[in-house]
């Protein structure tokens, strides 16, 4: 089985190629340059490298979100565009879980990846290791305040993403020496833990509709609240003069 998957859900772009379960190649790149310069040539050198043709795979794995707005567009405007070429089928898979499984294999305690929402909120949910190389969800997806979120949370937990990163000392001042957060690359989604989990999902039948699906945001972009807030404007009565 040949797998593209990809990543744009943070300010990093991941690609990776697995055929046959094993990893034939894995780009990523995090030099600060907009998705939309890297994320084709990027694809291209992934496939090239690894020897096939994008018609060659089975199908291709994007991660739909929570993350970038943008990123999150650009990515599953680019994998539309592969499928539609090539007539192949899409398998979507969270960001939060495919971060969690950065940590499937540190140990036994709950994971919690943390993805920056700005604004003093992260996009997070629990997960715990399942057997092999898996995880599985406990809570919800969320987008939410990361001082009410770490007040609930207990026990021994591992924290990894760029929000864990953003609020470490937050997560050491609740947990004290207990606070546990990963480091380096564990931190990035990648491409290749997509493409694991877009694996399983494809066996079972899981397919994305290219004509309707559409990123997970969890909570409406900047552009979005202000046109609701001033459609709401225009519809509130107006008084008579």
């Amino acid at each position: 089985m040949k797998i593209l998957a990809i990543d744009t859900s943070q300010k990093t772009v991941s690609i990776a190629v697995v055929a046959d379960d094993m990893l034939r190649a894995d780009i990523f790149v995090d030099n600060g340059r907009h998705h939309s310069e890297i994320l084709m040539p990027a694809v291209e050198q992934a496939l090239r490298l690894a020897g096939f043709q994008p018609d060659e795979m089975d199908f291709f794995a994007v991660t739909i979100g929570p993350g970038s707005f943008t990123g999150l567009r650009i990515g599953a405007a680019t994998i539309k565009g592969l499928a539609l070429s090539t007539g192949k089928p899409v398998v979507g898979v969270s960001t939060l879980e495919a971060l969690a499984l950065n940590a499937a294999l540190v140990g036994q305690q709950m994971i919690c990846p943390m993805l920056d929402a700005q604004k003093n909120q992260v996009y997070t949910a629990l997960y715990r290791p399942d057997a092999g190389p898996a995880v599985k969800r406990t809570t919800a997806e969320q987008v939410v305040d990361v001082d009410r979120w770490l007040k609930e949370l207990k026990g021994d937990i591992i924290f990894l993403g760029d929000g864990a990163v953003k609020y470490a000392q937050r997560i050491h001042a609740r947990y004290a020496s207990a606070a546990c957060i990963a480091e380096g690359r564990q931190n990035h989604v990648r491409a290749a833990a997509a493409a694991v989990l877009a694996r399983d999902q494809f066996l079972q039948g899981r397919r994305l509709d290219l004509l309707t699906f559409t990123p997970c945001y969890l909570r409406p972009s900047e552009a979005e609240r202000s046109i609701r807030q001033e459609t709401s404007e225009i519809d509130k009565p107006q008084g008579f003069r």
